[in-house]
């Protein structure tokens, strides 16, 4: 057992000071058979600590309903064996580009304050984490030694009684081991975000010795952390790669150091968004209040430690720096994972429809004067088929989704009839009644950052015909998790024409192991192997392969499932081959 606490300018581990050096690794972007190599990782590239958030929505998909929230407690053990400290940060909102920032779609109350119709689903849910936390703390013989209260709350709001509640809340829960909170280097986050008697810590990327001035105007004494220094970044569908140079990721890396600071590198090895958990942004500068901008599956985040668990460039930069700071020699290189062995074409040996696909597995079918959201339909990651009647007889007019959140491809009378968006919501040529519409509305991921975090999905404002409101919207939603077994789907030859629907295939693999899937051709959607969601591919890029964990795979015929919900050209099928 271990004594760790916050000294006048130092951390404190049984009385003698230590610096953190710290990497993000979430365990839940992380297959569990690699966690192990992933923790070497961070060990070799001289770290001695690592930071993980905990996603409640991901652990919690219902009021009540509890997934696997022991992974959390099997990941913190997986820490110690690779003897390593943990920073533990539960939120409840996490933000890292993760589904509504990772808090539940459930929710009702004004999120992120007192309002007693959002902590007390809080305090249940701490109710239920809390002890896979609180008994592998340091001082009982494991590897936490920070807990964090809330995320980036500064950048938020200025409901000071919030974050007070909620360190109340980890006290009576058992945790012991000292709190701080995170926020970006400005005065009005700072002052938003800091608890009283809680360590304050900054969250940048460059100019370090600026933000720790900002945090010490705040806090006079206590130790000074970056608890994320940002050396990458993340990607939106659409948008552009994008990277940081190592030498100056490396450059900042230093300033910290030389400031006495303690560091969390963010990300040190980033992972996948599996299953479509993947969140979105705002765009429109410091406002987060434009553009829906959607967060890719890849959460590669141009980390030191790559997707696929290998070194880049950046990681031998950091490590020659981490070097100067460690108490002795740098451990070596684990050994890499085994990667796949040649390609494999993925053979395409049945297809359902959509909407056999929705019969199948689809949630209760429910009529209402204007159309549902995706939250009345308890539907978190996946879409929805809305169907309205133009009355008739009436000539042509426009049709108008008003508040689309976030894409819907629309069909008049069977025939498709375009693609809309929420900056593109009318369709390009008018609709006749008598006519029936029918709407298949996806999600893209909930906003994980700023003030729209918590907005509904679906249709959101209702369906415009001119300016006439369609009554009598019928909704019926499709959860992704719903297809993580399609045991009961009607399958018949895949089409010719590459139509939307769920594609069943196998895929023959000679020497399992970490591999990449290519979708040539294949629009928009999502692929299972062996059952294990892969998340979401999209042709609008920049990514453009799916990342397959080599214990996914398995020697032999391994089943593939593809959701493609626009349509796939001609030419050849998926391929699976080595990275």
């Amino acid at each position: 057992m271990s004594e760790f606490g916050v000294g006048d300018t130092d951390f404190l581990l049984d009385g003698r000071p230590v610096r953190l050096l710290s990497g993000a690794l979430h365990y839940f972007r992380v297959h569990e058979a690699q966690w192990g190599h992933r923790l070497a990782m961070l060990r070799a590239l001289g770290l001695n600590c690592v930071e993980t958030y905990v996603p409640w929505n991901l652990h919690e998909p219902g009021p009540g309903v509890f997934r696997d929230v022991e992974a959390v407690g099997r990941f913190l053990d997986a820490v110690r064996e690779a003897g390593l400290w943990a920073i533990v940060r539960p939120g409840p909102y996490i933000c890292a580009e993760w589904e509504n920032g990772g808090l539940p779609h459930w929710l009702t109350g004004r999120l992120r304050t007192r309002d007693e119709r959002f902590l007390r689903p809080v305090e249940d849910w701490f109710r239920r984490l809390l002890p896979e936390v609180v008994s592998r703390q340091a001082d009982r013989g494991g590897p936490v030694i920070l807990v964090q209260v809330e995320n980036e709350y500064g950048s938020y709001g200025s409901d000071a009684e919030y974050p007070g509640r909620l360190a109340d809340l980890l006290r009576s829960g058992g945790i012991t081991v000292p709190l701080c909170t995170s926020d970006g280097p400005e005065d009005h986050m700072l002052g938003g975000g800091s608890v009283p008697g809680v360590l304050a810590t900054v969250n940048f990327g460059s100019d370090a010795r600026g933000a720790f001035e900002a945090l010490r105007r705040h806090r006079s004494g206590g130790p000074l952390m970056c608890m994320e220094f940002w050396c990458g970044w993340f990607d939106h569908w659409g948008g552009e790669h994008v990277v940081r140079d190592p030498a100056e990721a490396a450059a900042t890396l230093r300033e910290i150091l030389e400031c006495g600071a303690s560091v969390n590198l963010y990300m040190a090895h980033g992972g996948t968004s599996f299953a479509g958990w993947a969140g979105a942004n705002r765009g429109g500068g410091v406002m987060h209040d434009g553009p829906l901008e959607a967060d890719v599956t890849s959460y590669d985040y141009d980390a030191p430690v790559d997707e696929y668990g290998a070194p880049t460039e950046k990681f031998w930069r950091l490590r020659e720096v981490l070097a100067e700071y460690a108490d002795g020699p740098l451990p070596a290189l684990p050994p890499a994972p085994p990667a796949l062995r040649g390609p494999a074409e993925v053979r395409l040996t049945g297809w359902a429809s959509l909407s056999a696909v929705l019969e199948a597995r689809g949630g209760p079918e429910r009529t209402r004067p204007v159309p549902p959201t995706f939250e009345e339909l308890d539907v978190d990651r996946g879409l929805v088929r809305y169907e309205v009647t133009v009355p008739g007889p009436r000539q042509p007019y426009p049709l108008t989704v008003r508040g689309l959140r976030d894409l819907a491809v629309v069909y008049v009378d069977g025939e498709r009839a375009g693609v809309l968006t929420e900056d593109d919501d009318r369709l390009e040529r008018p609709v006749a009644g008598h006519a029936r519409v029918q709407l298949w509305v996806e999600s893209l991921g909930r906003v994980n950052y700023g003030p729209r975090t918590g907005e509904p999905k679906g249709i959101t404002g209702g369906l415009l015909h001119e300016r006439q409101f369609l009554h009598g919207v019928r909704a019926r939603g499709l959860r992704l998790d719903a297809l993580d077994d399609i045991e009961g789907i009607g399958f018949r030859s895949p089409p010719g024409d590459g139509a939307p629907g769920l594609y069943r295939a196998t895929v023959e693999v000679r020497g399992a192991g970490d591999a990449c899937l290519d979708l040539p051709g294949w629009t928009r959607g999502f692929v299972w192997i062996n059952g294990f969601n892969l998340g979401r591919y999209w042709s609008a890029g920049p990514q453009r392969s799916l990342y397959v964990p080599g214990p996914v795979l398995r020697e032999g015929v391994n089943e593939v499932w593809v959701l493609e919900l626009e349509g796939a050209s001609a030419g050849p099928g998926p391929l699976l081959r080595g990275r």
